[in-house]
Order: structure tokens, then sequence, then C-alpha cells
């Protein structure tokens, strides 16, 4: 076995699980099963090498400049990279010392190539005993670290921590295999482990209160929160595993609640679209519809207030406080939002600053955000901000130094030199001096030897095997001055060196060196400045970043017209004009139809809503959730008035999807959709349903979707504020029997054969849905509309002369229908005649409720008859 074996296996042994980039010279390759996997998924040529007698090892090898993109593909592939580098030059003899520099895993990356600019690229960790479960995560780009603890039920604890997993999309995840909640973890997220000693309570409180310099996690709010305590010791101990670099970004950790915010579930985070569309091909997420921020920064904490609506009134108000002093304040909110414009990544950039990462145009962006902070002070400082609006720090020390240590245009990287400014150090520039005296006498060498020894084709060139040279072609005749000395012979050539050029090339090569080291100081020095003004600048990050999200949603607000909602402490929704915040912004101004929505107490909080197909049902209900959501993130909203009673969640089911993988058609996925909003809805809910029960036969359906109106209606657990559109225009004759159950329908204008949607609702209810209508819009064949349209004739003309409301009606009250003999002095009343008829034994409460409601109606028709 080779040294260089022996040496790399002695790496692999500390890395096992993870790929080994191994340097040799202008290449990281890596062996044996590593190389295997590296050829397959980055589609490289496998090949092998000689290390040892009899030892052909398998080998594949990419280049170390081109390193950034085949670590992204790894990655991306679920895979961990360490890099073994080169620590010593060669020097012919020594083996040259090797060792892993930086691990590189899918949670902990940091390099700007590989992390989103507008999102959180998050590392979890999870804990479970069955009742409780701790949760903490990390992004190592801004230093975010938080944790939580969750106490509930089996299925309300992993609905819970599935609901954070969703919010969080974390791009690794550490978790013991015997936990019980491993299950959640998504099929596409890659799992890592710890030491099952790091998840310890007392392991792990010694690893967190040691990085933090503290003696107890008092200060950080989970000193009660056994496992909250626990996921986040682990979560630390693995990033301070793989990361070779300090965690000097990570300065504090958090420990929060998520009762303070407003959980979403898969479903309605699809069907909203709040960061990912459904649309085929891509189309305009609610988040790209509200971004109009300046900065990475402003961006991706509007990405996060989006994932997270608020729950108390008092910080959604705060919210609203912001918005409206720069909607009010067009000058000021344009003079901030040119401010903002150029200022980058502060939050990420000071952290590579921190571990020593950052490279030289990381750090001119830094200088140039930096500069521009005094402006924006000034601006908030001269206004009177509201609360929530926070002082931004001015970090001049840190600027200064920057703009004098930087050259204008500084390269990528600092190994390749000119990175720091003329008179910033002494040192240096004197090097520099030196070196351009040498660099021009070699220069301009050609030609005075040219002139000295009149060989015409005489050259002076350079290579890094023999450095310096001077060549004459085996064509002149000349003769060559005694002081060339041959130092290299080709074919049609001979090259030579000089005593004085000898000296003046060492010169050169020393003074480059010097030049790098003095480089390299006076970077050193700056990067200590700047890190000397860590805490200002994150403090100066996020107040920026407040400020641009702040500015972005009031800019939207005066372009859009959206209005401030009014938060009431009434269970009630009102809205007047309300439009699709999505959908109206990608119209032309003017041409969206608004429309209201009114659902409580006194107007009815269970909306049925019919019209036909493509008027407009699914956004209208969208339309409504979108509306709540962003009175809850702290947005002014899309509609001329909003009056809204604050919502624990939303809750949403629309379209049809299916699971072959798992094996659930279209329809259980809805009924299990479905199953989750009843068992987990309250009376402060807002719920949206879409088409209930059009999975299965008619019948079926129908009775799915009625028995679905009267639980939601029924159950005091319930109750909530509902939306439920369908094609089922029977479900319209429950507004006879349940007392807050309203019809409304999507107006149609017909003239003729000519049918236009006019996508107003309206109170009522609809008895046809145009199907035939649409499928000619569609271009289907003409001779199937046709056919459709005689068959839809025919169907009609053989219905029962009742309405098919009115026939649903007769159905639902077919039990209350005793033919009964009334005279002007009395009779007996169809409530007690019902009454007799009741077989109440085999009553289930859901029936018992919705037969109350029946009797109540039956004895109002007679008092009001």
């Amino acid at each position: 076995m080779t040294p260089v074996r022996r040496q790399y296996l002695a790496i692999k042994r500390q890395y096992p699980d993870i790929i080994v980039f191994f340097r040799l010279g202008d290449f990281y390759e890596t062996f044996d099963n590593d190389a295997e996997t590296v050829a397959r998924v980055l589609g490289i040529t496998l090949t092998s090498r000689e290390m040892g007698k009899g030892n052909r090892i398998p080998l594949a090898g990419i280049p170390y400049h081109a390193a950034e993109g085949y670590v992204a593909r790894l990655l991306a592939a679920g895979h961990k990279v360490a890099i073994a580098e080169q620590l010593t030059q060669p020097n012919g003899r020594d083996l040259i010392e090797r060792q892993v520099t930086s691990v590189v895993t899918p949670g902990t990356v940091t390099d700007p190539a590989f992390v989103p600019g507008s999102g959180n690229s998050y590392i979890v960790a999870l804990l479970s005993d069955g009742e409780r479960a701790g949760l903490a995560y990390a992004d190592l780009t801004t230093g975010e670290f938080a944790t939580t603890q969750l106490d509930a039920g089996d299925g309300a604890l992993a609905d819970a921590i599935g609901r954070e997993l969703l919010r969080l999309q974390p791009a690794e995840l550490l978790c013991r295999d015997d936990d019980p909640l491993a299950t959640l973890i998504p099929a596409d997220v890659t799992r890592s482990a710890v030491a099952a000693s790091s998840w310890r309570l007392d392991a792990a409180s010694e690893t967190l209160c040691e990085h933090f310099g503290v003696t107890t996690l008092e200060p950080f709010g989970c000193e009660d929160a056994p496992l909250a305590a626990r996921a986040a010791g682990a979560l630390m101990a693995y990033l301070q595993s793989t990361q070779i670099a300090s965690l000097r970004q990570i300065t504090t950790l958090s420990t929060y609640s998520t009762a303070r915010f407003m959980s979403l579930d898969a479903q309605t985070r699809r069907n909203l679209e709040l960061v990912e569309s459904t649309s085929r091909g891509g189309g305009t997420t609610l988040v790209q519809t509200l971004d109009a921020t300046r900065s990475p920064l402003g961006g991706r904490l509007l990405r996060q207030w989006v994932g997270q609506p608020l729950l108390e009134r008092d910080d959604i108000e705060q919210r609203y406080d912001g918005v409206e002093w720069l909607v009010e304040d067009a000058l000021l909110r344009s003079q901030l939002r040119d401010q903002l414009r150029g200022i980058g990544d502060i939050e990420r950039i000071i952290n590579r600053v921190v571990n020593t990462q950052a490279q030289p145009r990381e750090m001119a962006s830094l200088g140039g955000s930096l500069r521009r902070l005094p402006g924006l002070a000034d601006l908030v400082g001269r206004s009177g901000p509201p609360p929530i609006v926070r002082d931004i720090p001015v970090v001049d020390r840190a600027a200064d130094e920057i703009g004098r240590a930087l050259a204008a245009d500084p390269p990528s990287l600092l190994s390749h030199g000119g990175v720091i400014r003329s008179g910033y150090s002494a040192e240096l520039d004197g090097l520099r001096e030196l070196l351009a005296r040498d660099r021009t006498y070699i220069a301009t060498l050609e030609q005075r030897e040219r002139e000295r020894t009149g060989i015409k084709g005489l050259k002076v060139g350079f290579n890094k095997v023999f450095g310096y040279y001077i060549e004459i072609s085996n064509a002149s005749r000349e003769p060559v001055p005694d002081d060339y000395l041959r130092k290299q012979t080709l074919v049609n050539a001979e090259r030579y060196i000089t005593p004085d050029l000898k000296e003046a090339e060492q010169r050169v090569l020393a003074a480059e060196e010097r030049i790098s080291q003095a480089e390299a100081d006076a970077w050193g020095r700056l990067n200590a400045v700047v890190v000397g003004e860590a805490v200002r600048i994150r403090d100066a990050a996020r107040a920026v970043a407040t400020l641009d999200v702040l500015a972005g949603l009031a800019e939207i607000a005066a372009q859009r017209g959206y209005t401030r909602p009014s938060l009431v402490n009434d269970d009630l929704l009102e809205i007047d004009g309300g439009r699709h915040p999505i959908v109206d912004a990608n119209m032309p101004r003017g041409e969206f139809v608004p429309n209201d929505v009114r659902l409580s107490d006194a107007d009815g909080r269970i909306a049925i809503l019919t019209g036909p197909n493509m008027a407009g049902k699914s956004t209208y209900l969208r339309q409504v959730a979108l509306i709540v959501l962003l009175a809850q993130v702290g947005s002014f909203v899309p509609a001329t008035r909003a009056r809204i009673g604050v919502v624990d969640r939303i809750f949403t089911r629309i379209g049809a999807q299916d699971d072959l993988a798992s094996g659930q058609s279209t329809f259980m996925v809805e009924m299990l959709e479905t199953a989750a909003i009843l068992n987990h809805a309250t009376s402060r809910s807002l719920v949206v349903l879409d088409e209930i029960g059009r999975g299965t036969s008619t019948y079926d359906g129908l009775a799915i979707a009625t028995s679905i109106v009267e639980y939601i209606h029924n159950t005091p657990r319930l109750g909530c504020k509902t939306l439920f559109a369908t094609h089922y225009h029977e479900l319209t004759a429950l507004a006879d029997v349940l007392p807050r159950v309203r019809n409304f329908r999507l107006d149609v204008l017909e003239a003729g054969d000519r049918v236009t949607f006019l996508h107003r609702v309206v109170p009522g209810g609809a008895d046809r849905s145009y199907g035939v209508y649409v499928a000619q819009l569609a271009g289907m064949p003409k001779q199937v509309v046709r056919r459709a349209s005689e068959v839809l004739t025919e169907l009609e003309r053989d219905a029962i002369a009742t309405s098919t409301a009115d026939h649903r009606r007769q159905s639902v009250l077919a039990q209350s229908a005793t033919p009964v003999q009334l005279t002007m002095f009395g009779g007996v009343h169809p409530a007690v005649a019902r009454l007799r008829e009741l077989e109440v034994d085999g009553l289930s409460p859901l029936d018992a409720l919705t037969t109350l409601y029946e009797l109540q109606r039956l004895a109002s028709d007679r008092d009001t008859g």
C-alpha cells in the first residue's frame, strides 16, 4: 500500500458515511465506493489506479477549480462531502500533509453558490417520547438557531410536528432511528445520525452551555422544556462535528411557541399557492405577488411572515401600523426604497466574515451596504416611525475600514491578488514597488538583449517549470554571448538563462510570495475590524429586513388599492369588494370582478356556493382564504373594506389529487383531507371546501356532502366559518333547515345560446352548471357537444316537474310532511305531529340536533303562516 493510500484511508475512517474529496494536485479524487457513487451521480468516467503492488483502486476525479458545481449536484442527490485539502507544498521528498478542512452537507452548506437567496436553508433536529416532542432548527448562513417543545396527544403531536416540518422545509434532518415520529420525515430530506449520547439532557445542556459560555439554559427559555433542550443540544453537537471552522455566527438560542402562529397544513399551503404554484409549467405564488422588497434580507423575511401568520392581535396591529406609516407617506416610501435597493445580503455575509470564509467581493458588497445605513437611519429617524420599525445602527467604523482597505474592483478570490488598495499597508506598497521595478526590467530585457547581441529572433519567456528564459531559434546564425547559460534544448530552439535574469527572477518570485503574505495579513486586519462590529451589523440587518418588508407591502398596497383590515373581537368575517391577490395582480387594473362575503352568527356561518363551471367558484373560495391569511400576516388586503375576527387556522380542500404511490385514489385523498379538517377545526377556524363528494356516485357524494354540512353546523366544537362550493344543487335545501346556512351563487347572463359568466357572487342558489357550454368553450368536437345537448334536453324533459332544489327539500323534510287538518281555531301543530313520530332511542346526537332545528323551523312556519 502506498503512503498516499494509507493517508487517504486514515482520513476516510473519520468520515465513513461521507464522500471524501481527496486533493491530488489539480484534482479532487474519490476512491473505492465513493468513486462509484460519484461516477454514477455526476455521470463521469470511473477509472482505476495502482496504489500498491497488486492493489488497483476504483477512482473518479473532478478538477478542483470546478468543484462547486459538482458538490452542488451531490448535495442535491442527498450526499455529503468532506473536502481534504493539501496543507503543505510538494517538495519531491516528503508526503504532502492533507486534512479535511470542511464538511459540506445539505443542511450545513454556507457557500453562496449552494443556498437560496430568498429562502432559508434549515437543518432540523427532532426528538419525541410519544407524548411530547422537541424540535430545533438552525440556518448556518444567517445564524438563526431556535427550538420548541410541543405537548399533545399522539395524533395531534404528529400533526403539529408535520406542520412545522412543512413550514421549515429542512434540507437535512437529525432523528433517532427508534423515534416514534421518524416516519414523518419526508423521503426527499437527507437524514443524518448523531451520537446517541448527544440526545441525553445532561450532554445536550453541557454542549449548549459550552458553546454560549453560560452555566444555565435559563436565558434561552428552554430550561423547563427538556425535549426542546435535548433537540437543540443534539443539533449543536452535530454542527460542531461537521463544521471544521467555528460556529461563531450562532450567538443565541431562541425558544418559541407554535401557539403564537397560525399552523398551515400541506393542502392549505398547496391550494393557496403560498410559495409553490400548482399551475402547469409554474405560475405566480402569493410570495411572488407580494414581494416588492429591495434586498435579500427583506425577501427572506417576507417568506417567513407568509409562512407564519400571526394569532396575537397586538402583533398584527403593529405590522399594520408599519405598513400604514409608509402607505400614507409616498415620498418617504420612495426614498427608503431607493436606499434599500443597493443593500446586499448583510446577514449572510457577516456570518461568513466571522467564520473567515468571506471573499473580497462579498466584503465589498458588505461595505457598500453599510455605507447606505446612515441615509436609511436618517430618513427613519426624521419621520417618527411606529414601534415595529427599530433604530438602524450605523456601522461607520467597519464601512470606513472596508472602503480604505479594498481595491475599487476586487477579484472574486483572495488568492488572485490585487485585493488590497494602495495606501492601506505601507509594507505591501513597498513590496509592490520592488516587484514593479523587477518586472519592468524583465519586460524590457528582450529589446535590450536583441540590441546587445544583434539576434533579432531572441525572445524572453516564462513557464512554471523553468521560470524565465531567453529563447534563440536554431535558424539564428549570430554567436551566443558567453554569459548565456544553456538551460533547455528544443527541436527548433535553445533556451538560456543569464545571472542577471536569474537574480531578477528570484527577486520577482520572492516579492510575489511576500506580497501574497502581506496582502493576507492586511486582509486579516480588515477581517478583524469587521468582526468586531458583527453584533451591530446583525442588528442592522434585522432592522433593515423589517423595514424592507414593510416598505414592500406598503408599495403593493398603494399600487393595487389594498386597505387596512379591521381586526375585531367578534367571530365574524366581513369583506366588501374582495379580490384574489394573485389573479388580480396578473390582470389589467380594474378588470377583476370584486365580491363580498359575510360570515357571522347574524349573516350565517356556512355559505353554500353554487353556480356554473368556469364562473369563478374556486377563485372566490381561495380569494376569501387569502384575504384572511394576508390580514394575519400583517399586510393590507385587496378589498375596499374588511372586518375580520382572528382565525386560529385556515383549512382548504380544493382540487383533485391522488396518491398512487401509497395506493390512494383521488376520492380517498379527498376523504382523508376532509376528515383531517373535521377532526382539527374549531369554532374559530375558516374552512374552505370545494366540490366535496364528486369522486364517487351522485347519491354517495350528495349524502356525504349533506352530512358534512350538517356536522359542521351542528357540532358544538365546530360551527366554524365555512365556504362550501358544490354542484349538488340539492344542498341549497339545507338553508331551509339549518339556520346558520346561507345560499349564494355565481351570476350568469343568458342571451339565446350565449352564456356570459359575470363572476359576481349573489344571494340564492343555482339550478344549472352549464357544463355542456364549458365543454364547447374547451374545443370539444361539435358532435360531442351536440349529442350532449340532446341528452341533457331529454333528461330535463323526463325529470319530475319540481325543480331539483324542491325535490331535495322534499327529501330533507319528508319526515315532517304528515298531513294535518288545520282550522282557523287550531288543530294539531306540525311540530307536535313530528315529535309524536320520532324514534328517540334511535337518534344519534347529530340527528337530534338536526331534528331540533327542523322542529324550530316548523314552529316558526306555523307562527308566521
